[in-house]
């Protein structure tokens, strides 16, 4: 009887204490079997797991025939050396046909492509067995024909002595020679028969001065290149009740040799006072900047000062 029931007994007093106290323990102890069992419905707990695994070794034994352990381990580790060899043959024939096709591992391959190999050197060496007997040929023909053109060259006849049939000689008559008179013999006294070098150093003197006459004929026809300069010019008046197209009128009749007058604007400086800019173009070897200020500067009633806002060489 559980402790729980013994104290619930010992609560009850009386002659029904004793049947009461059964009664309510009885109670109790379905109540908690109830309540273990709707926490058990609940849980994933394989309480029959033991039969089904004496079923599945029964029937492995079945199948299989009863072992021991020893022979179990024994099938395990032949069974891993099984699987460790096919592995190593997996990677030699790998290893084989990664090295070339038709080529076998082992020392059986090496044998089959050191006996191929020897083969191919043999085919070479009767290659170039033949190729040396015909160059050995072609030299003996080429010395052959050396030979003989040599035999039939024309130094050879010449040094070669020969036969020749000489006729019988015959007296020529000299012809008359009639006496040289003292005329003659002075024109042959004349008569330079190595030349003279004067005569061909007055000619090629004479050529020279020549081409340097017209050389120079031709560079003083060319015209010589005439450095030229632009100039920017800031004509300011003297105030803004100045006239700047008589101030312009001014600047412009100023001519010189040598001076171009360009374009022109006026530019507002502040005030209501304008100035005016004024291109020119000028040779520098005959008007310099200074002489046109000096120009411009004399119309003292309309123009206050003169500055050269840019220059550039043409």
């Amino acid at each position: 009887m559980p402790p729980t029931c013994h104290i619930l007994v010992s609560a009850f007093r009386g002659p029904q204490a004793g049947s009461a106290g059964l009664s309510i323990c009885r109670a109790l102890a379905l109540c908690s079997r109830k309540m273990a069992t709707n926490f058990l419905v609940h849980e994933k707990i394989w309480f029959d797991k033991f039969k089904y695994d004496d079923a599945e070794r029964k029937f492995y034994e079945q199948m299989n025939g009863p072992a021991a352990g020893s022979s179990r381990q024994e099938n395990g580790a032949s069974v891993i050396l099984r699987d460790i060899a096919r592995a190593r043959e997996n990677i030699q024939k790998s290893l084989a046909g990664s090295s070339g096709s038709g080529a076998s591992s082992g020392p059986g391959g090496d044998h089959s492509e050191l006996v191929t190999r020897i083969a191919s050197l043999e085919v070479e060496n009767q290659s170039l067995r033949g190729v040396v007997q015909d160059l050995q040929r072609a030299v003996s023909k080429l010395e052959a024909r050396l030979s003989v053109l040599e035999r039939s060259s024309p130094a050879h006849r010449a040094a070669a002595p020969q036969t020749q049939h000489v006729s019988p000689m015959r007296q020529v008559e000299p012809p008359n020679k009639k006496p040289a008179t003292a005329a003659e013999d002075d024109e042959d006294d004349d008569i330079d028969l190595f030349g003279s070098d004067e005569e061909d150093d007055k000619e090629a003197a004479r050529l020279r001065e020549e081409r340097l006459r017209q050389y120079a004929e031709k560079k003083a026809k060319k015209p010589a290149l005439v450095a030229k300069s632009s100039i920017l010019l800031d004509v300011k008046p003297w105030d803004d009740e100045t006239d700047m197209a008589q101030l312009e009128a001014c600047v412009r009749s100023v001519q010189l040799d040598g001076l171009t007058w360009g374009g022109s604007k006026l530019v507002p400086v502040g005030y209501g006072i304008r100035k005016l800019q004024i291109q020119c173009v000028v040779e520098d070897d005959k008007v310099g900047t200074d002489m046109l200020e000096e120009e411009i500067t004399k119309f003292e009633e309309h123009v206050q000062s003169v500055d050269i806002a840019a220059f550039n060489k043409i």
